[in-house]
C-alpha cells in the first residue's frame, strides 16, 4: 500500500467549504463524510480532511490557530503549467477566497496561492521539468 497523507484542517462552515473546494474541481469521498467532517480528494494518495472546529478540537489539545494573525502551514500543490497556477488562483478568488501574496516567478519555477474561506494558505506551483532533470 502506498503511503498516504491526510491534511486535517478546521473549518467554520463545512458545507460552505465543500462548495468552495468543489468550485476548484476537487471531489469528496462520501465514505469519510458526515455532518462534522469530509474527505477532500486531492490525488490517489493525498487528502484533506475538512473538520468542523468541534471535531478538529477532539483531535488536538491545542487551540485552533487564528489565520487572520498567523499562518499555521503552507500547503503546496503542483500544477501542470503557469497558466494552471493562475487559473486556480483566479477560480479560488471568484469562489470567495483571497490572495495573500504576489506571484513568485523564478524562471524555472512559478508560484502563486490563495487563502481559502478559513484563511488556510494553499500554495500552487509549477516547475520546469527540464530544471529538475538538470
Amino acid at each position: 500500500m502506498p503511503q498516504m497523507i491526510f491534511v486535517n484542517l478546521p473549518v467554520k462552515d463545512l458545507d460552505r467549504s465543500v462548495t468552495f473546494f468543489k468550485a476548484l474541481g476537487f471531489s469528496f469521498n462520501p465514505q469519510f463524510t458526515d455532518e462534522t467532517a469530509t474527505c477532500m480528494v486531492i490525488s490517489d494518495t493525498i487528502f484533506a480532511m475538512l473538520l468542523t472546529h468541534e471535531k478538529f478540537l477532539s483531535f488536538s489539545p491545542k487551540p485552533i490557530a487564528d489565520t487572520s494573525k498567523s499562518v499555521e502551514v503552507l500547503t503546496c500543490l503542483s500544477r501542470d503549467s503557469r497558466e494552471a497556477v493562475d487559473a486556480m488562483v483566479k477560480t479560488a478568488v471568484a469562489a470567495g477566497g483571497t490572495t495573500y501574496n504576489a506571484p513568485q516567478d523564478h524562471g524555472f519555477m512559478y508560484g502563486h496561492g490563495f487563502q481559502d474561506l478559513d484563511g488556510h494558505v494553499w500554495e500552487l506551483m509549477w516547475m520546469d521539468p527540464g530544471a529538475v532533470q538538470g
